[in-house]
């Protein structure tokens, strides 16, 4: 008996073994599996009783944001009904979507829509579709082009802003926009007819000048001095970082780490090779920047952002390991998962103690950081 008994416990460890060997990542597959449920618990006990999240329904951004982590999570299977808080959160969301096809109520057009078609494109069901074609349409229209001569003849033509072409276009509201368009392309194609295009030439000239780097921005902000050449600009002439003091006196744009990640993905996403200049670029200045202690060049600000873009960048590009500065290669999942993790509160949720960027709700926080985990989770080779 005792001889049956260990030769079935050596098999099982042998097995054990072997998948560990194939997949070196098994446990903390599973630390995050338990991570995810737990921030999702938390997501769904915060959802209030009309169907939505956040403190009212001004903003459906905190609604879309939240159902895109609960429908992702490994648990649920997005070929049977969806649960039943879930299905109530996406009919409250289908409600505020307008005639010209945003998914907004009190501004903020862009951010709101392009959250929301994320969310109903990952939840992968037919019904939504139609919702998707016009919300996707919505955010083709919002694309810059105000020059009288040719499509680039404005600093932010080419690239998208919160709803208005009064203002500017900016790199947080076009990668928004870019991946919603992105993900939801095949929904489109499936027999859906002609539908606006996005001029991606324009919107790679748009990302090139928010990029620090001079062999492809036509502006004369662009520098490449060490610190900020290859990093990524809040927007054509802006940055939300503190300026570089050069040693000639003169000042620097600075590049910073989250706003980087967002246009590394808008460069994947825009179909740009590995070899392309831009994107050699801005991987140096993210592998000379590397860290998950925080947002590079921000400190604290932004951070749960800053991990969210980290993770859909380098999960999208299929960077297994990032290249750092000193020639070493950092394992960016065991990294990130690691810091993560460690920040959970014990109610299952995450918040940021510096609430810039309304960084101090929970709800927010911890709906951009089970996607965060969610992204790692699915990137992870051999995940289910």
């Amino acid at each position: 008996m005792k001889s049956a008994i260990s030769l079935a416990f050596a098999a099982t460890l042998a097995v054990s073994q072997g998948q560990a060997t194939k997949n070196p990542y098994l446990s903390l597959q599973v630390e995050i599996k338990e991570a995810i449920a737990r921030g999702n618990a938390y997501l769904a006990k915060q959802q209030k009783d009309g169907g939505y999240w956040g403190d009212n329904e001004e903003l459906p951004a905190f609604t879309a944001l939240a159902l895109n982590a609960a429908v992702r999570d490994p648990a649920v299977d997005r070929k049977k009904d969806l649960p039943p808080h879930i299905s109530k959160g996406f009919e409250w969301l289908l409600k505020q979507q307008k005639e010209d096809g945003g998914i907004y109520n009190k501004g903020l057009g862009v951010y709101n829509t392009a959250t929301a078609v994320t969310a109903l494109t990952a939840a992968e069901q037919a019904a939504y579709t139609p919702a998707i074609v016009k919300g996707r349409g919505y955010l083709v229209g919002q694309q810059w082009d105000i020059g009288q001569k040719k499509e680039t003849d404005n600093k932010n033509d080419g690239g998208i802003g919160y709803g208005s072409k009064n203002d500017r276009s900016d790199m947080s509201n076009t990668y928004l926009a870019i991946e919603a368009i992105a993900l939801s392309e095949k929904v489109v194609e499936d027999g859906q007819g002609d539908q606006p295009k996005l001029d991606w030439k324009a919107a790679i000239t748009f990302l090139s000048r928010c990029q620090n780097l001079k062999a492809t921005n036509d502006q004369d902000y662009a520098s490449d001095d060490e610190q900020n050449k290859g990093g990524f600009l809040y927007g054509p002439g802006e940055s939300k970082a503190e300026p570089t003091q050069l040693p000639d006196g003169k000042t620097a744009l600075r590049s910073y780490g989250s706003i980087s990640y967002a246009g590394l993905l808008s460069l994947i996403y825009a179909k740009l090779t590995p070899d392309d200049p831009r994107v050699k670029a801005v991987k140096e200045w993210l592998g000379k920047n590397y860290t998950v202690s925080e947002n590079p060049a921000m400190g604290s600000q932004g951070l749960f952002y800053y991990y969210q873009t980290m993770s859909k960048a380098l999960s999208a590009g299929g960077i297994n390991k990032l290249q750092l500065a000193d020639g070493k290669e950092a394992d960016w999942r065991k990294d990130l998962a690691g810091a993560i993790l460690s920040k959970q509160k014990a109610d299952g949720s995450w918040i940021n103690e510096n609430a810039r960027w309304m960084e101090g709700n929970p709800v927010l926080t911890t709906a951009y950081t089970v996607a965060s985990l969610e992204q790692i989770y699915y990137s992870i080779p051999d995940a289910p």
